[in-house]
């Protein structure tokens, strides 16, 4: 399997931590809120937390505060589709394709619920054909970039399929919970909004305009005894995210994992890796990934570091923006690994051959 293109979308609205933080004290909220409440946000949002601002699907942060299933409802009915098609329009013009030419779409999001699903959206708007192969995933958070993928590369190998558009949409604005957990809280300062796509085809391009970029194996790792350390759980008709300190020590841990056992069969030791597209669920993960991995490179995980800055936690959208980081980068030629993790525990990564 080949990724053809790339595309990404975002909000227009860019909202910095300074902005989100006086928005939550004149907002009615701060007052239902305990001081550690108070306490906990003023420090995740002014210390250094390797975020500086995130795209948010409102028109104004004063938005966000009005939390009830019918507006966060609403919130990802008219924003998810819209994130969604743009990622993919720009990915086939990036694939040099046209939408006649996709036989297949997977789309996976967490933060919000359609049926009929979001795929159906996508084609609508992207005119895909009307025989196309439509398959939503849900449920599988800040992880799923790399189980919709593996999903298309089957339908490729499977001979079902010549190109399938591979898309993840999150509209964390619409999955908005408070109270005085501080793990709420401090996912309520960590996550944006956006989309990103691939086209995934059985051969590269013929033509220079993309980099040939080889799926050349993967693997994965599910451990249902850790699934309330990082998880959804629906309260009063809303999506609350539990988020718990074990979070990135486990991702650390089990990234680690998988990316032994691939590089083991591909004989490959982790200095042939010449570019890291690793999903961050935050600073505090990529340091922890950063400590087990044992590089001895600090700068290895620039390109995620980079896009958490700008864009914060985009969850299953993420490392589309981290590969397209890294091709607009130039990042050298070789071997890459492609890593996401997240809510199951879950953790999944792929060997990919870049030239």
């Amino acid at each position: 399997m080949f990724v053809r293109g790339l595309g990404t979308a975002i909000p227009p609205r860019r909202y910095t931590k300074a902005e989100c933080l006086a928005a939550f004290e004149r907002s009615d909220w701060f007052a239902r809120l305990d001081s550690r409440s108070h306490m906990i946000a003023r420090l995740v949002l002014q210390r250094d937390n390797g975020i500086e601002a995130r795209r948010l699907a409102l028109d104004s942060l004063d938005e966000v505060f009005t939390i009830d299933p019918d507006t966060l409802d609403r919130r990802f009915l008219a924003h998810a589709p819209a994130l969604a098609a743009d990622a993919g329009a720009k990915a086939l013009v990036s694939a040099g394709l046209e939408a006649r030419d996709i036989d297949a779409v997977v789309v996976s999001t967490c933060t919000g619920y359609l049926c009929p699903g979001l795929s159906g959206y996508v084609v609508e708007r992207l005119g895909l054909r009307a025989d196309v192969q439509a398959y939503d995933l849900v449920g599988q958070g800040c992880a799923a970039a790399l189980p919709n993928l593996q999903l298309g590369r089957a339908l490729l190998g499977a001979g079902a399929a010549a190109h399938v558009l591979s898309i993840c949409v999150e509209v964390s604005s619409a999955a908005m919970y408070l109270d005085n957990d501080p793990g709420v809280l401090i996912s309520a300062c960590l996550f944006g909004d956006g989309a990103g796509a691939a086209v995934l085809s059985r051969e590269p391009r013929a033509d220079a305009g993309f980099r040939s970029i080889e799926w050349r194996d993967s693997a994965s790792l599910i451990e249902p005894a850790q699934r309330k350390a990082l998880m959804f759980e629906q309260r009063e008709g809303m999506l609350r995210n539990i988020l718990t300190r074990e979070v990135p020590a486990l991702a650390a841990e089990y990234a680690e994992h998988v990316l032994e056992t691939v590089l083991v069969r591909a004989g490959l030791v982790s200095t042939d890796i010449a570019a890291w597209i690793m999903h961050a669920g935050g600073r505090d993960v990529l340091l922890a990934l950063e400590k087990r991995f044992e590089l001895g490179d600090r700068d290895a995980f620039r390109y995620s570091a980079a896009m958490l800055r700008e864009y914060g936690n985009l969850s299953s959208a993420f490392v589309y923006f981290v590969l397209e980081a890294a091709l607009a980068d130039d990042a050298p030629s070789g071997w890459w690994w492609l890593s996401s993790f997240g809510a199951g525990f879950s953790c999944h990564g792929a060997l990919l051959k870049v030239d």
